[in-house]
């Protein structure tokens, strides 16, 4: 049975003066991936994606690097795009969040709205696994989406309660079927 692992980039290095796409793995971040790429029982996909994010491409990169694989880069994994609020810090980020997910079909401070965010990424990794070979897939995107596709896959409306605790977990699903083999796990426990 090939599955497909959705993969969130770990942590990053927070810098307010770059566009948040830019950003990069922090140190903790590269050793988590890179963590997950050793552990015995990861096998080697057909493919690895990632959407055009600095941090899901570097996380991607150390994943199929093992492997020889190349990363397939697809902008439409990216995170909801976000960039009418640019950085947010924490606490204010996290209300903004819950705002988003309790009111799908609205635009909160100028977000791409969750609807179409969940459009855009199931589209995407439709795309995707069309142009993927036979066999495993890992994509690493963003948490927001990443739920978003979550909520599809279980059949339930957009909900933040099905959102990971923190950055760097994994969900997996059955690629011919799409049926959701685990919810959301830290890195660690994938």
């Amino acid at each position: 049975m090939a599955t497909v692992m959705i993969v969130t980039h770990p942590e990053v290095i927070v810098d307010p003066a770059r566009p948040v796409p830019s950003w990069r793995l922090s140190e903790r971040g590269i050793a988590r991936m890179r963590g997950l790429a050793e552990r015995p029982g990861f096998e080697p996909p057909a493919a690895v994606w990632a959407s055009r994010e600095v941090k899901a491409i570097e996380a991607a990169g150390l994943l199929a690097a093992p492997f020889g694989l190349p990363v397939g880069v697809d902008e439409d994994l990216g995170e909801n795009d976000r960039s009418a609020t640019g950085f947010l810090p924490a606490p204010e980020f996290e209300r903004t969040a819950d705002a988003f997910f309790a009111t799908p079909d609205e635009s909160v401070r100028g977000w791409e709205r969750a609807v179409d965010a969940q459009a855009r990424m199931r589209a995407a990794v439709a795309s995707v696994l069309r142009a993927s070979p036979a066999g495993d897939v890992v994509i690493v995107t963003h948490g927001g989406v990443g739920t978003l596709l979550l909520c599809h896959l279980l059949g339930l409306a957009i909900t933040r309660a099905e959102d990971q605790r923190a950055q760097g977990h994994v969900f997996r699903f059955e690629r011919e079927t799409g049926t959701v083999l685990h919810r959301w796990r830290s890195i660690e426990a994938a």
